[in-house]
Formats: C-alpha cells, sequence, structure tokens
C-alpha cells in the first residue's frame, strides 16, 4: 500500500504525521518505509535516529550539442515545447534548466546532433534505523525541477521494498511536485488546520486530487485553533475526517526539539490509532 501525505500549504504538521505514523507502524511490527519526497528541504530524517546506508546519484538526461554533423536546421527548437532549445546563426544553445527530458530535440534530430548526457541533480540517501527504513532525495542547490528526482526516489523504494507499506512525505502546495508525489498512490491523506488558510489550501489540494481522480481523507492537525469552517467543507464534499490532532504546546516543544511524539503523549499516539484504523479499512 501507497500513501500519500499531503497539504496544501506548508507547516501544517506533515513530517509530524509521517515520522510518527511510521514509527508507529514499526512498532506494531509492520513492514514500512518512509518516503521523503519534499526533495527540496527533506528533514523526515532529523527526527529519526537512524543510519545513513546507501546513496545514489540522481541523475537528468540533458541535450548535449555536438556540431559535427549539425546543419542548424532549427528542428530541435521547432519541437521544443519549454523553450529549452534556442536556435541561433551559428550555434544550438540549450538551457538544462527549462529541459524536462523528454528526448524530443534528441530523437527527432536529422543529423543525430543533440546526444542526451546524463546530469547530476541531486542523490539518494537511504537511512535505517533499528525499526524502518527511510528514504529521501536530496536535490541540488540550483536546480529548478525537482519532478525528476522525486520520480527516481518513488523508483528506488518501489525496487527495494516491494512489499512494504509505503509512507510519502509529499511536498507541500498542490503543483507538479505534490502530483508526481500523488498520482501513483493508493490513497492520499491532506493535512490541515481548522483556520481560513488551512480551509483555503485544502480546497486547492482536494480540487488537485479529483484531477488525478485520488481518493483523499482529511486529518485536522491543531484541533482547537481556528472555526468550524473546515469540517462544514468535508461534510459537503463527503471527505471524511480520519482525525482531529489537538492543539497542544507539547507537542510543539517535542517537534521543535526533533523527538517523536507518539510515544510521549498518549492523545497524539490515540490519532495515530485512528490512522493506523482507518488505513486498514482501505481496499
Amino acid at each position: 500500500m501507497k500513501i500519500t501525505i499531503a497539504s496544501g500549504k506548508g507547516g501544517t504538521g506533515k513530517t509530524t504525521v509521517s515520522s510518527n505514523l511510521t514509527s508507529y507502524l514499526a512498532s506494531r511490527g509492520k513492514q514500512v518505509v518512509l518516503a521523503d519526497l519534499d526533495v527540496e528541504e527533506p528533514n523526515s530524517a532529523l527526527f529519526l535516529n537512524a543510519e545513513l546506508v546507501n546513496s545514489k546519484v540522481s541523475n537528468k538526461m540533458i541535450p548535449q550539442w555536438d556540431a559535427t554533423d549539425c546543419t542548424l536546421c532549427g528542428k530541435c527548437e521547432e519541437v521544443c515545447n519549454f523553450n529549452a532549445i534556442l536556435h541561433l546563426p551559428e550555434e544550438i544553445r540549450v538551457f538544462p534548466e527549462l529541459c524536462h527530458s523528454c528526448y524530443a530535440c534528441s530523437e527527432l534530430c536529422p543529423t543525430s546532433s543533440l546526444p542526451m548526457v546524463p546530469t547530476q541533480i541531486g542523490i539518494i540517501n537511504e537511512y535505517e534505523s533499528e525499526l524502518f527504513s527511510m528514504v529521501e532525495g536530496r536535490l541540488d542547490l540550483g536546480q529548478e525541477m525537482s519532478i525528476p528526482l522525486i520520480a527516481q526516489t518513488i523508483e528506488y523504494v518501489d525496487e527495494k521494498f516491494p512489499e512494504h507499506i509505503k509512507i510519502y512525505d509529499a511536498p507541500p502546495g498542490t503543483s507538479c511536485p505534490v502530483i508526481e508525489a500523488s498520482r501513483f498512490s493508493d490513497f492520499v491523506i491532506l493535512i490541515t488546520e481548522a483556520t481560513p488558510f488551512g480551509l483555503n489550501d485544502l480546497r486547492l489540494a482536494v480540487e488537485t486530487m479529483k484531477v488525478l481522480n485520488q481518493k483523499v481523507g482529511v486529518i485536522i492537525n491543531r484541533y482547537g485553533i481556528g472555526d468550524d469552517g473546515v469540517e462544514k467543507y468535508c461534510q459537503d464534499e463527503n471527505i471524511e475526517i480520519i482525525t482531529k490532532i489537538k492543539n497542544d504546546r507539547a507537542v510543539a516543544k517535542l517537534y521543535s526539539n526533533g523527538e517523536l511524539i507518539y510515544d510521549k503523549i498518549e492523545h497524539f499516539k490515540n490519532s495515530l490509532d485512528e490512522i493506523v484504523t482507518f488505513i486498514g479499512g482501505l481496499k
């Protein structure tokens, strides 16, 4: 089973829930792996006493101009949908930051003057704790696109842990990285807060998941602040509220210290029990 934990905005508690849920499932004897797909700022490892056991370079295939046989026909610029190729009077210029590695320019070049070459965009790290494994993608500084690394991180997890329950800690927001982290999951859990900002971003996240035809459930974090707008919205949209995690200063302190919460605060553990029961009922 693949569960993506996402949100319409940052700071709602995705990593808090992901890391604690994975640890809790593992403590109950489940085979589970946590994948941190927030590759621009992966931080799940901060909360786990885990050892780095493997690192793998992540590459993106980029066209490289070979002037030897090039006739400067301009076909490459014509077929590139991402403006990554510029046809100049005396050269072909490639902009790697805009390239989506679609191979169109390389495959359709009549003189094979744009061979695709690997270019490092980041690294995939695998950690091992006492009870479970964690994998993170870490994007190199200056890289524009995170989607290839997210896809490769998911592929690494699928190949290395085929029989495990997979918890994906998604990037925040509703843009392409979130879509990549969610589109092949069995279920998406959206975390929000009971505030007008939380409701606004939850609406965006729900609409995004509708486009993907993904089933969703909602966790309301820091419950007790704000209003009942999120609950009314979920009722109107027929979206199940999986659990409500109480607003608790002690939770914030533990998180700030990089500590797990479920084994120290009873009501948080009870919320995880509700999540586990919900996941167990998915078909």
